[in-house]
């Protein structure tokens, strides 16, 4: 099968993510706590108005609204039998909003974390986390996906995992990204370089970084990961910013005029792949989209911060016993 990825960034040079989707929907009548998943079943309508939105500010791919849409973060609402459905419901509603504009916008099928850890720390294996991934990944390819999206990893054996899976079940193209959050490295202590080392190996059309402690920690990944293997596609993908408290209220403090200098500093740092993360909303895409126009005024782009030294990061077993569950606010 062609790779509809690769060539839409042989076509384009650049392409743009669209932002949050968890915000988006909240917005539009979700409630904290409930699984966003079944809104694919429930309130396609919803979903699809989210994508258009996304699709109207300029986005070029569209991530599905299936993140935690593994049997092992459904089971928490009681919803694990119903993993292939939501899947395959959440890319056919992506698949409409890219289909109604004339112009190609990609569906990218996601796939969050577990939210569980690995033996021995936890009871996931290799083989039980291909399992679950598996039915996942068969919904998205079923319902239209163009390529999967893994994505606010921490763990490479979690990675892995994801991509066997994928790898199982159809031939499309896969991307991936981890959260590094802890210091420049992923509640794991995965560093950059070796995720983008590990990871080329797998066969997986682009590596980068998602969400994380602000635009200058991701600028760092990038130029690390750009650094380590400069034939990589690599894939940014920012939170707006840094989480504040306002009161009760938690926004973020990045306005569309600091994603729109984010995207273009990403780009110069080595990224191809470029979008938001939490807290960022189609008026942020369409910053973005405008700043990466050919002939867009250009800003100074100076390096992210210094990530230590990978010989000081620690060894997998120590990581674990220091993690927690990926958090989901997106």
């Amino acid at each position: 099968m062609a790779n509809k990825l690769r060539e839409a960034l042989d076509e384009h040079g650049v392409l743009l993510i669209d932002g949050a989707m968890g915000t988006q929907l909240f917005a539009r009548g979700l409630q904290s706590g409930d699984s966003p998943e079944p809104w694919n079943v429930d309130h396609p309508e919803r979903v699809k108005d989210v994508h258009d939105a996304y699709v109207a500010a300029g986005s070029q791919i569209i991530l599905t609204n299936t993140f935690g849409g593994t049997a092992n973060r459904l089971k928490l609402h009681n919803l694990q039998d119903r993993v292939y459905e939501f899947n395959k419901a959440g890319a056919e509603v992506g698949r409409q909003s890219a289909d109604a504009v004339d112009r190609l916008v990609l569906v990218a099928g996601s796939m969050g974390p577990t939210g569980d850890l690995f033996e021995p720390m936890g009871e996931l294996t290799h083989e039980s986390t291909v399992e679950s991934f598996k039915v996942q990944a068969q919904g998205l390819a079923d319902g239209g996906a163009d390529l999967l999206w893994i994505e606010t990893m921490s763990d490479l054996a979690e990675v892995k995992a994801a991509v066997a899976a994928a790898q199982s079940v159809c031939d499309l193209p896969i991307c991936t990204t981890l959260s590094f959050d802890s210091k420049g490295r992923s509640m794991m202590g995965v560093t950059p370089r070796q995720a983008v080392r590990e990871l080329s190996e797998l066969g997986v059309t682009a590596i980068g970084g998602n969400c994380g402690n602000g635009l200058d920690e991701i600028e760092g990944v990038i130029d690390q990961m750009h650094d380590a293997n400069p034939d990589a596609i690599l894939i940014a993908k920012a939170n707006a910013g840094i989480p504040k408290w306002k009161g009760d209220e938690l926004y973020y403090d990045g306005n569309p005029q600091l994603m729109a200098e984010y995207a273009q500093r990403a780009k110069a740092l080595g990224a191809s792949v470029i979008g938001g993360c939490c807290g960022s909303g189609p008026e942020h895409i369409e910053a973005m989209a405008e700043a990466l126009k050919p002939g867009a005024p250009q800003i100074t782009v100076s390096r992210g911060f210094d990530i230590p030294d990978e010989a000081n990061a620690p060894s997998d077993a120590n990581a674990r016993t220091r993690s927690g569950r990926r958090r989901r606010s997106k």
